[in-house]
């Protein structure tokens, strides 16, 4: 069989051993469109090229209402769903509110159809959220700061690329799970990355712009603060300087000029030695609304990241405490941004740990526009060489109750927007590990829809993956739902992080942050570990929270086990609720989290005569090959470390190293 990695979720076909599409047949052979523009334009192709791969036909386009079964694409301005789906004996109706409507329809027509094969294919669906985001890391010279699947598909040797059809592909997967914004490149805007606003680059970007605007997608800029003194020949580049506003609503024009649908500005400032608005003593509603007034006029919002900390900490100081700095950044600044403006927010306080506190400045400023951020990229996660599956993740973050405005109050309800670290490449297959597409599939579902399960989520992408067979969906799906614990088991358990190799993020490195600049440490020595955060005894991080979460977290008996150590100093000999102490759990979910990547293994090569794509199948081999090593060394360093701490042997009697 040829391989189609590349296609990702869109393999029409890939069920057609599974499914009697018969049924169907006839109304594929007519296309009705009510209204064309460039976006339905994509939509008829769509289902075109369905037609073409799964019944061998080409269908016809027609003006009139044809005779006959047929598909119909048609405009419903009126609907309470933005995009619905009738299927009757004549006809399968796509209605959209909108042209973007419409081509999400069609899309879910598509899939309820290779995912189901015959029965219902109706559906319904509204956005949760008008803006459903995605930022690339990618460097101008084609890097991608963590990035796993190969380079960037936008630039190569500090150029724009020319292969358009990929971007054009790129944008096909995107509309199809529901992006409708796209920031193409890396928030730590570097030289070359800050003339993306100029004649040098701008004409070329327009043309991606384009492409993105044929798929309903929005294209945004990451672009660097301190511009009006690189660009434009300024000596400062101060917020309320009337000449730096100035510098930017000029350029901002430009810009426009030559991409009318930008979306707006991403901005990372006053963060890991990126320039901002702090070296002129001013604030962050200060520099987010000076570039919101440049951008205003034309319709652009702009996105400021609240991922602001001190990275050149004292170790030696243990008062201090990263998790705590995002909040005490923005809190005070609520109802001073202007209406364009988003904060952008991480799902947690850190650094998208495989396990960490929701942001308590999620919901904390209710007179300001927020989107919660998340990373698809496994940059803590196992950099899509391991297997896992991050969806729950997210759920559990939009699912959070902030308590902000009493019980009931999710996270979900609080944000206005979402957005997502893209784990994307120039890989053949997109995403470096074929499974790893699962979590970029998975945001664009959840993102749309907020009360989809990660099970659903994973059944369907699965399906459209991979196929119905019995023998995968029986064992890939329960892989992919164990897949987070069983990578948190045999790295951090229970809230700690962050003990990974320095800069790297993959593989352990116990101590390597311990007694680093960026304020990440686990202040384990012969009595216990984990950060204290408490306000009796600790940071005082706990008193971000509302009342209800504080005294969960404040008290060790009441905090839930899996974030103990994140919110707690732990003796070794606590004993904890199944019985047994702090150290022997932690040995034994580095063994059975060991055991876990080796049963992976073992599952994925008996499914060998299962999977059809043997390029897949051979990919996804190598990395679960990888992931066992990684697990053993997670297993052996991590459990001999505390057992040359403690002295206290395993009850079970493993192996660990003296």
């Amino acid at each position: 069989m040829v391989s189609t990695v590349y296609d990702t979720w869109l393999r029409y076909d890939i069920n057609k051993k599974h499914h009697d599409y018969s049924a169907f047949a006839p109304y594929f052979a007519r296309i009705y469109v009510s209204a064309t523009c460039a976006v339905t334009n994509s939509a008829v192709e769509e289902i075109k090229l369905a037609a073409e791969r799964i019944f061998g036909t080409a269908p016809e386009v027609v003006r009139d209402k044809p005779k006959g079964k047929y598909i119909c694409l048609c405009f419903d301005a009126v609907a309470t769903d933005a995009y619905k789906i009738v299927m009757d004996a004549d006809k399968i109706c796509v209605f959209g509110k909108t042209s973007t409507d419409l081509l999400y329809g069609t899309f879910r027509m598509l899939f309820n159809m290779v995912a189901k094969g015959g029965g219902n294919i109706a559906e319904a669906g509204t956005p949760r959220y008008a803006l459903r985001s995605i930022n690339h890391w990618d460097n101008g010279d084609g890097t991608i700061e963590r990035g796993y699947s190969g380079n960037s598909i936008f630039f190569d040797n500090n150029q724009l690329t020319n292969d358009h059809t990929r971007i054009r592909d790129y944008a096909r997967m995107m509309a199809s799970i529901g992006i409708n914004a796209i920031s193409i490149n890396n928030v730590n805007v570097h030289e070359v990355e800050s003339r993306y606003i100029t004649e040098d680059f701008l004409p070329g970007i327009a043309k991606y712009a384009e492409i993105f605007e044929n798929y309903g997608i929005a294209l945004y800029l990451s672009v660097n603060y301190a511009s009006p003194m690189e660009l434009g020949g300024l000596n400062t580049a101060d917020p309320l300087d009337a000449g730096v506003k100035q510098w930017w609503k000029d350029q901002t024009t430009l810009v426009y000029k030559h991409i009318p649908n930008l979306g707006g500005y991403v901005v990372k400032a006053d963060s890991e030695n990126r320039p901002g608005p702090f070296t002129y003593g001013r604030n962050h509603a200060d520099g987010a609304n000076m570039l919101a007034e440049a951008l205003a006029p034309h319709g652009g919002k702009v996105v400021w990241r609240c991922f602001v900390y001190d990275c050149h900490l004292d170790w030696r100081d243990r008062s201090i405490d990263r998790a705590k700095a995002a909040y005490d950044h923005f809190v005070h600044l609520d109802g001073k941004f202007s209406d364009n403006v988003y904060l952008q927010i991480k799902n947690g306080p850190m650094d998208f740990q495989i396990r960490e506190a929701t942001s308590p400045l999620l919901g904390a400023m209710p007179a300001t526009n927020q989107i919660v951020e998340f990373q698809i990229a496994q940059e803590y996660t196992g950099h899509q060489i391991d297997l896992c599956y991050l969806i729950g993740m997210f759920k559990e973050c939009l699912d959070f109750d902030t308590f902000r405005n009493g019980q009931g109050s999710y996270v979900k309800n609080h944000v206005l927007a979402t957005a997502a670290v893209t784990n994307l490449g120039n890989d053949k297959c997109w995403t470096g590990h074929p499974l790893a597409a699962a979590n970029l599939f998975g945001y664009g579902r959840i993102a749309y829809n907020t009360e989809l399960s990660a099970e659903e989520i994973a059944a369907e992408w699965l399906a459209l993956t991979m196929g119905c067979g019995e023998e995968v969906s029986k064992t890939v799906l329960p892989m992919l739902l164990s897949s987070r614990e069983a990578y948190e088991n045999y790295t951090t358990p229970f809230g700690l992080g962050w003990m990974v190799k320095t800069h790297l993020h993959y593989g352990v490195g116990v101590d390597d942050y311990e007694y680093s600049a960026w304020g990440t440490y686990h202040y384990a020595n012969h009595i216990g570990f984990g950060v204290d955060r408490t306000v009796k005894s600790g940071t005082g991080y706990t008193a971000q929270y509302c009342p209800e979460n504080a005294a969960l977290y404040e008290n060790i008996e009441t905090c839930p086990e899996e974030l103990l150590l994140f919110f707690h100093f732990v003796p070794y000999n606590h004993v904890m609720k199944n019985g047994k102490t702090l150290l022997q759990n932690y040995y034994n979910k580095h063994f059975i989290g060991c055991e876990t990547a080796e049963k992976y293994l073992a599952q994925w090569e008996a499914l060998a005569p299962h999977i059809d794509d043997k390029e897949l199948y051979e990919i996804a081999h190598e990395r679960f090959q990888r992931q066992l090593k990684n697990a053993i060394q997670w297993r052996d360093v991590v459990n001999t470390y505390f057992y040359r701490r403690t002295g206290t042997p395993d009850e079970c009697g493993r192996k660990i190293y003296p």
